[in-house]
């Protein structure tokens, strides 16, 4: 199995370290975290490409908030929320869902702090994330914005990993492929 993988978005390259995440698939570790001449590309990408007015963005903690921020910035809008993985002390009345993800061996929770709910509520929001793999993740952000009245617009990513490059309702800059471990190694 190969060692690394060149990822390509636009003029950017990056050779990404292809990790085992299981015993018979492996992933190009995509860590958008300090890549910020990566992170203002791909907003800048991302931006033109979302046509549908919006009130707010929404990111899961902890990769996507670098691409929400700089969409943030881009798009004019001076705040975004971001969906926790914990309860924290100083919330209020959270909001909280269960979520599994390809990269993480536990459930996790994600979290909306009730007053940025009642904020979003009746909002029209894209949610933006690094990458969609399984959708996982995606999906119980959805739910719980569901939960506290949004209307989601748009939903992106840099990266579409595996089978969700094949997904129509998700806006992504680059597909990004699953690796099969070969098990006679």
């Amino acid at each position: 199995m190969q060692k690394t993988y060149d990822l390509v978005i636009g003029k950017l390259r990056r050779n990404l370290p292809i990790i085992p995440i299981n015993k018979t698939t492996a992933i190009a570790s995509f860590v958008l975290l300090g890549d910020s001449e990566l992170a203002h590309y791909a907003a800048q990408k991302l931006a033109g490409r979302l046509q549908e007015p919006f009130d707010y963005l929404v990111t899961l903690e902890s990769k996507g908030i670098p691409l929400a921020e700089e969409l943030s910035q881009i798009s004019q809008h001076p705040q975004f929320i971001v969906l926790r993985k914990s309860v924290k002390p100083y919330m209020t009345a959270p909001l909280k869902i269960s979520v599994a993800s390809i990269t993480t061996t536990k459930q996790q929770l994600l979290v909306l702090d009730g007053n940025d709910a009642a904020r979003l509520r009746g909002k029209r929001v894209v949610l933006v994330d690094d990458v969609i793999s399984t959708g996982g993740s995606l999906a119980a952000a959805e739910k719980l914005l569901v939960q506290a009245g949004v209307k989601i617009v748009n939903k992106c990513a840099i990266l579409a990993e595996g089978e969700a490059a094949s997904r129509d309702d998700i806006i992504y800059l680059a597909k990004l492929p699953l690796f099969q471990i070969n098990s006679d190694l």
